[in-house]
């Protein structure tokens, strides 16, 4: 009997010390449901899906979400019938919220790029390939450089200059041309739709029409103008010669030769493969003895 009394006394400490705790824990959280106060949200819209410049807002693509009252952004929109008809003009990805900043002027109901263009700027849309498009890594929102390619008269040498600086690209992609034939299907045609000016639009139009064009993309934060003279081939073949090199002798004589000099009789001819864009040609020059 003597050994049972410390064992049922121990026991007893342990029962005392649990509801001891038990008592306690209870206390302090009741203390602290007591001092925070229940966090108040606010419902917000927000896009459904990605939405990209251009795109009329429709009701299914906007939803409401709770958010903190406290972390609400400015200018978020609280209710989703004003947006209701609203032009995008800026890309709106998936749950983020709508904001007056990405939207088009109330009084502008169409959409696609005709609600994006600046004030006193023109949309011009021209046809490119894989090569002049940047391999397909120009986007809307990117800009580019516009060079261009051509001859003067029917004998004269191919000249290449920058013709257009800094220019926005609005929209990219293919297009679908209607072949001649019955028997022949569409085909895919890549196209970018460039802002200009009315002045650079005639400037592009005749790029387009008269020479063969190739897009440069710019960095991100780079807009300075870069003023450039333009290469000929002459040029083109004297870049990174020594002064008296070969490339250089035949420069000036093949510049010699292009300015209506006659050449005498049992020249050589040299072979010089020159390349454009994608395309690769070969041109002979002759040096007089």
């Amino acid at each position: 009997m003597g050994g049972i009394k410390p064992v049922v006394l121990l026991g007893a400490a342990v029962v005392i010390a649990i509801m001891i705790t038990l008592l306690i824990y209870s206390s302090i959280q009741k203390s602290i449901g007591s001092k925070a106060p229940p966090l108040q949200t606010q419902p917000i819209a927000v896009a459904t899906i990605d939405l990209n410049w251009g795109t009329v807002i429709v009701k299914e693509m906007v939803k409401m979400e709770p958010y903190l009252k406290s972390s609400i952004p400015g200018g978020a929109y609280t209710e989703m019938n004003s947006l209701i008809g609203r032009v995008v003009i800026s890309p709106i990805k998936s749950n983020e919220p709508f904001f007056e900043s990405r939207l088009a002027a109330q009084n502008i109901k169409t959409g696609g790029v005709a609600a994006i263009i600046g004030s006193r700027k023109r949309a011009v849309t021209v046809r490119v390939d894989k090569v002049i498009g940047v391999a397909g890594f120009v986007h809307p929102g990117n800009r580019v450089d516009v060079l261009v390619t051509m001859a003067k008269g029917k004998d004269a040498e191919p000249f290449t200059k920058t013709v257009l600086e800094n220019i926005l690209v609005l929209a990219s992609g293919p297009e679908r041309e209607t072949a001649k034939g019955k028997e022949q299907q569409p085909a895919t045609v890549d196209v970018i739709t460039l802002e200009v000016t009315p002045e650079e639009a005639e400037r592009l139009s005749l790029s387009a029409i008269q020479g063969k064009m190739q897009m440069a993309l710019r960095g991100l934060t780079d807009a300075e103008d870069v003023l450039t003279k333009g290469v000929s081939i002459p040029a083109l073949l004297t870049s990174y010669s020594e002064p008296g090199s070969m490339a250089g002798v035949r420069a000036k004589k093949n510049r010699a030769v292009s300015a209506g000099k006659p050449v005498q009789a049992g020249t050589k001819v040299f072979v010089v493969e020159l390349i454009q864009g994608g395309k690769v040609t070969t041109k002979k020059f002759e040096e007089a003895k």
